[in-house]
């Protein structure tokens, strides 16, 4: 059977799977990215677990992969295949698309490979196979770690010049707020997060292992410090997606990511309280992401496809 191999590279962990055209996920493996040993190990692991899918597809299918496509987080040059910068992961300019074609290389040839951004990937994926089908203007978020996200055009996903583009986590919305990674005050992802929540309920609580699932649950139990908890982050939150809409004008905003699992509990107040800020703008849909934590590693796997179908075309 035909495929290509797809590589989903995170802070802590690695998602990799072998794709068939139509985006059927033939085989899925994880393994932990590593960072913890250094940057040469981390960059080390993600060729051994490429190579490592090549094999399993020989093995499983009697033939090579077609082609490869990774997405790894930070600042990403698309077209150079270069990953710029990765503040988690330690790299600097580092030529990931050569890198792993040579390595996957058969019997001397490289193969065909892909490098995308991990937010904008799987925002693609969504617009291509999830809850942005038919939609021509779309933001996808993903509330993790951080938050980032990635505006659908008529079937891609726009990169901006300097491949920043969807850095909606770095919307200030409380002007001197909480430090952020990035060295401002209040960005929206200090607050509205996964690992933003996790802070403020540890800290409610009292207990430093409660997470902002815990938080979750206790919001549906009608735990009144929960609730502030989850309202700020909910308020925080509209206030960045009333300020995309005015930029963008999407039709619709998907939400992915950790504290999508939320499901009601989070959508329910969130659009209400976006419909509270709009006033000029249309408001846009708000639904959650369909591919869960699929989607970057499904999104790898479609660019793969289609830089073949471009290599045909060429």
């Amino acid at each position: 059977m035909k495929h290509v191999i797809a590589l989903d590279v995170g802070g802590t962990g690695m998602k990799a799977a072998l794709v068939a055209q139509d985006g059927t996920l033939l085989y899925q493996e994880r393994r932990p990215t590593g960072r913890e040993h250094g940057t040469d190990a981390v960059v080390a692991g993600i060729l051994d677990f490429a190579a490592h899918l090549r094999d399993e597809g020989l093995r499983r299918f009697g033939r090579a992969a077609s082609a490869a496509g990774v997405a790894v987080p930070g600042t990403v040059d698309e077209r150079n295949g270069v990953a710029v910068f990765s503040a988690n992961l330690g790299w600097r300019d580092l030529p990931m698309r050569e890198l792993l074609s040579t390595r996957l290389a058969d019997r001397g040839e490289a193969l065909p490979v892909v490098l995308g951004h991990d937010v904008r990937t799987g925002a693609f994926a969504e617009g291509r196979i999830g809850a942005g089908q038919g939609i021509d203007r779309f933001l996808f978020v993903a509330l993790g770690t951080g938050i980032a996200g990635g505006f659908g055009v008529d079937g891609r996903i726009e990169s901006g010049a300097n491949g920043n583009a969807g850095e909606i986590g770095h919307i200030v919305v409380r002007p001197g707020g909480p430090l952020c990674g990035c060295g401002a005050r209040g960005c929206l992802e200090t607050l509205a997060s996964a690992s933003a929540v996790t802070r403020a309920w540890a800290a409610a609580s009292g207990d430093p292992s409660a997470t902002a699932a815990d938080c979750s649950v206790a919001v549906e139990a009608g735990d009144k410090r929960a609730v502030e908890v989850w309202t700020e982050a909910v308020a925080a939150l509209a206030d960045g997606l009333v300020t995309a809409q005015s930029l963008l004008d999407p039709a619709t905003v998907i939400v992915g990511g950790g504290l999508a699992e939320a499901g009601d509990t989070l959508f329910t107040p969130l659009r209400e309280a976006v419909r509270e800020r709009i006033t000029f703008q249309v408001p846009p849909a708000l639904v959650p992401a369909m591919l869960k934590d699929t989607a970057t590693c499904l999104g790898a796997g479609l660019l793969a496809w289609d830089l073949l179908s471009l290599e045909v075309t060429a």
